[in-house]
């Protein structure tokens, strides 16, 4: 996805540092447009990440050290938000978010989160430990990084993606920490529910759903990306993907952008195949290919990679090194973990708790994470009881942080002040 002049980037900065200071009434000092040609403060990035941005690695006393993009970190005492992305992302894709979020009071950090990018000391393998990628331990590991860098109480933790659950269980476990959650693009989810009044039902028990015996069974047979996700094959079919792993995340980030044209979606009926395979092939998938192959059939055009201005090639770079260092298996464990069973008493131990802390949810106007659990979006109320709004994203796909960076940091900016006040 060809690259932005310098001036247009710095243009743009200057705009999203101008309107966080016209939400939280902040001075913001005036841009500096000599801007030096490399940021030696970080450790990816290096040609993208403006001054201001720095890196640390950052031992969080849960087994890992996290390494972590920050800004706002000059003067101590400012309040903290945590920015968590989600898959196949870095703490990268908030670049756009950090230094707005910074001129308006904060102390911002993005880390890589475990089993990603600098954070990964090594290849995560199929057979390695699951247990560390657990929803509760994810946790652990958010609150013992935000407590490494000195912090008692976190202002606000957001999450992307599979960063969305991470953060939302972040307020529900510990609200006395983290004081408000936004989630973007994952709907809020409900706690486990566990029966009430079992014992006494004699009622017939309903048969469960077998989704991907039901997809397979469509004329046109489909699978579902989720459980081909936490598969053994996904991370080598993405690692070693034919057409590589750069051009494979440049098919990835457009097939689920705005920039796609086939992206229109709205709300489905039910848990069913025959809704389910209204959605796009990235997450109800051809039954015969996997991921690579998926991603190929829907490559941008020349002309399209030439358009686009969210997605430079050098920012592209940044994912694809990482990306093949690493492999993709850290990120799909995050899948596993949510279909396997063993993990399920943990989470069941909060049934029913609903999020009390201000909450707040942001998704594309043009991305199919916001339906493709039906009802889930439309029961969020349900979920947080102090859910202050509910926002979908003009021009936005599945990476809206990166496509509308000027909408995400002004509906941040704003919910940060309503959960203040």
């Amino acid at each position: 996805m060809a690259g932005t002049s310098r001036r247009g980037v710095a243009e743009r900065r200057r705009f999203l540092l101008g309107a966080g200071a016209l939400l939280t009434g902040a001075v913001v000092p005036a841009a500096d447009n000599r801007r030096p040609s490399k940021n030696t403060d970080v450790l990816y990035g290096r040609d993208t990440l403006p001054i201001g941005i720095r890196s640390r690695r950052i031992d969080n006393n849960n087994g890992v050290t996290l390494h972590i993009l920050e800004a706002g970190f000059e003067t101590p005492g400012k309040p903290c938000v945590v920015l968590l992305h989600g898959f196949p992302e870095l703490a990268y894709s908030w670049r756009n978010q950090l230094l707005p979020l910074a001129r308006a009071g904060f102390h911002v950090v993005a880390p890589d989160l475990r089993g990603y990018g600098l954070s990964a000391v090594a290849p995560v393998n199929f057979a390695d430990d699951l247990l560390p990628y657990s929803v509760l331990n994810r946790v652990s590991d958010v609150l013992g990084l935000v407590r490494a860098l000195g912090y008692e109480k976190v202002a606000a933790v957001v999450g992307h993606d599979w960063g969305g659950p991470t953060a939302q269980w972040c307020a529900r476990v510990r609200p006395d920490i983290f004081q408000s959650v936004v989630s973007m693009s994952t709907p809020f989810r409900r706690a486990p529910r566990l029966p009430l009044g079992s014992a006494d039902s004699h009622g017939p028990v309903e048969p469960e759903i077998d989704i991907q015996k039901d997809l397979a069974a469509l004329p046109r047979p489909r699978k579902h990306y989720f459980w081909y996700s936490a598969s053994q094959p996904a991370n080598n079919d993405m690692w070693h993907a034919p057409q590589g792993v750069h051009e494979l995340l440049r098919e990835l980030f457009y097939f689920k952008s705005a920039d796609w044209k086939g992206n229109k979606p709205f709300p489905l009926k039910s848990w069913t195949a025959s809704e389910l395979a209204k959605m796009p092939t990235y997450y109800i998938m051809d039954l015969d290919k996997g991921i690579a192959a998926t991603m190929a059939a829907e490559r941008p055009s020349k002309a399209e990679i030439a358009a686009c201005k969210w997605m430079t090639e050098a920012d592209l770079r940044v994912y694809s090194t990482e990306f093949n260092r690493t492999g993709f298996q850290g990120g799909l464990n995050y899948y596993r973990v949510d279909m396997d069973t063993r993990f399920d008493g943990d989470l069941n131990s909060f049934a029913g708790r609903t999020i009390d802390v201000p909450s707040c949810y942001i998704g594309g106007d043009s991305e199919w994470a916001v339906y493709q659990s039906p009802g889930t979006f439309e029961a969020m109320h349900n979920v947080c009881t102090r859910l202050l709004g509910v926002h979908l994203v003009t021009g936005a796909g599945h990476s809206l942080a990166e496509e509308q960076p000027e909408q995400v940091n002004r509906l941040l900016l704003e919910f940060l002040r309503q959960a203040k006040s």
